[in-house]
């Protein structure tokens, strides 16, 4: 059955999207439960981020990538796991490690290690050579309150070494980095973000309903959202469009005439 179309909804890119991108934290999800959510969610999902070690014990992984390589979904290495291998010599290990398994993307971050930002970027560009490096800036410790300043400049510094987006930091808990300890958006960081790489090519983890109503009021349905849960996918789309009391606003109400 055919979607209806009667409504006059806020106009939606469709895939390959360059803007109001969608991109999802698997948190260890079975093979039936990744065909199960690209079954109703595929049109509206753009990225799939294997959390931090996932796909490094994740059996399911070779068809796992099937599925999303088929529902035209990018599937992407989690950057904490990039981290681990950095502090263990393993880079190159883990880099061809995650080509011969057929991943398209990696994350580069410094959320956990003690990684320099030279470090990074070194990494970023090593990476571009096989992947789409998508970097991430904000650390994980609730305690590192970086200025909005730095967090303009290393984004721009990403993009420079060849990050295609960079993603700014809030973790699955939506309490770090971007946002406060109540889940509250930091708006200035979020505003440095935009400064050091446009609405194009940040990404703004956000992984509650509240946060995601936030950013699409602000920055309008084409903003790219991350770690979003598996179950929300459909949910976020009708937020986009203003399906949803938290965004409806952004329908002019109808006058009769």
């Amino acid at each position: 059955m055919s979607l209806p179309t009667f409504l006059s909804l806020p106009e939606r890119g469709s895939k390959p999207r360059v803007a109001g991108l969608t991109h999802v934290l698997d948190k260890g999800a079975s093979v039936a439960a990744t065909e199960a959510v690209l079954a109703s969610g595929a049109a509206h999902l753009d990225l799939w981020k294997l959390g931090w070690g996932i796909a490094y014990v994740d059996p399911g992984l070779p068809a796992k990538l099937s599925l999303l390589a088929a529902a035209d979904v990018r599937a992407c290495l989690g950057g904490t796991l990039m981290e681990i291998a950095w502090c263990q010599g393993k880079v190159d290990e883990c880099l061809d490690w995650a080509s011969d398994a057929g991943l398209a993307c990696v994350e580069v971050s410094r959320g956990v290690a003690p990684m320099p930002v030279a470090d990074k970027r070194d990494l970023i560009r090593r990476a571009t050579e096989r992947f789409v490096v998508l970097s991430e800036v904000g650390s994980k410790d609730p305690q590192d309150h970086a200025s909005p300043a730095e967090w303009a400049a290393e984004v721009a510094g990403d993009l420079d070494a060849g990050a295609r987006w960079v993603i700014a930091e809030g973790r699955e808990s939506g309490t770090v980095g971007l946002f406060r300890p109540d889940g509250t958006v930091r708006e200035e960081l979020a505003e440095a973000a935009l400064r050091g790489g446009g609405l194009d090519r940040v990404f703004f983890e956000a992984p509650r309903k509240d946060q995601q109503a936030w950013f699409i009021r602000e920055y309008g349905p084409e903003v790219n959202l991350a770690n979003i849960a598996l179950d929300d996918v459909l949910a976020l789309e009708t937020l986009r469009l203003g399906l949803r009391a938290d965004t409806c606003a952004v329908h002019a109400p109808w006058v009769p005439t």
